[in-house]
């Protein structure tokens, strides 16, 4: 019998799937030694607005030590950024300034309040093709035993019932072992952003 069971998440997991984000942040490994500043400063983006705006596209992997994974989404991408500028950011631009002083300079909690100022609201084309968008992290004691691909199963079949045509998802190009998750999925390269070695591979899979 399997030790992880996956349940609907809520703002009752706000805490632990904001700890599964941090130990998850520095493109896939563990990235608390990174955020020492503001350990939740990633998951204020990530993990947050999912759990508050639609819960029901929210699913968390847990075992006996309680929640090791979660997979989030959003059903309509451009409709989930309108209500994140609205009623989201407003709130974390006014508790954390735009960092001051050289970029170079900055530690990385710095960096991603900046990026409560100046978010990225990217969705490839073709948005029509592809309107959801979801993401998933877990635990390293979670990883290799199949539990991603229940998890993402799970949650597209979600995505299908509330008729979305197609899913994206965006995955740095330095988390190799990820990308080739999803390639495995079904999923298919839409677009690249960013520097050419530190940027943002999107790719969607039709639903």
């Amino acid at each position: 019998m399997s030790a992880f069971k996956i349940r609907e998440g809520s703002m009752e997991d706000l805490q632990a799937a904001y700890h599964v984000c941090l130990k998850t942040g520095n493109h896939g490994a563990d990235g608390e030694a990174l955020y020492t500043g503001d350990p939740d400063a990633l998951a204020r983006i990530f993990v947050g607005p999912y759990l508050a705006f639609e819960p029901e596209l929210s699913l968390m992997l847990e075992d006996a030590n309680g929640v090791c994974g979660y997979a989030l989404a959003a059903l309509d991408s451009r409709t989930f950024y309108d209500r994140y500028e609205c009623e989201w950011r407003p709130g974390l631009c006014r508790s954390f300034p735009m960092p001051q002083g050289a970029r170079e300079d900055w530690t990385p909690s710095q960096e991603v309040h900046s990026w409560y100022h100046a978010p990225d609201y990217h969705c490839p084309e073709p948005y029509a093709a592809y309107p959801s968008h979801l993401h998933i992290d877990f635990l390293e004691h979670a990883r290799g035993q199949g539990q991603g691909r229940r998890m993402m199963e799970a949650l597209m079949e979600k995505l299908r019932e509330k008729q979305s045509p197609g899913v994206h998802l965006g995955v740095s190009m330095r988390n190799k072992a990820a990308l080739g998750f999803y390639q495995q999925l079904g999923f298919q390269e839409l677009a690249r952003v960013g520097a050419p070695d530190d940027g943002c591979i999107y790719l969607g899979k039709t639903l």
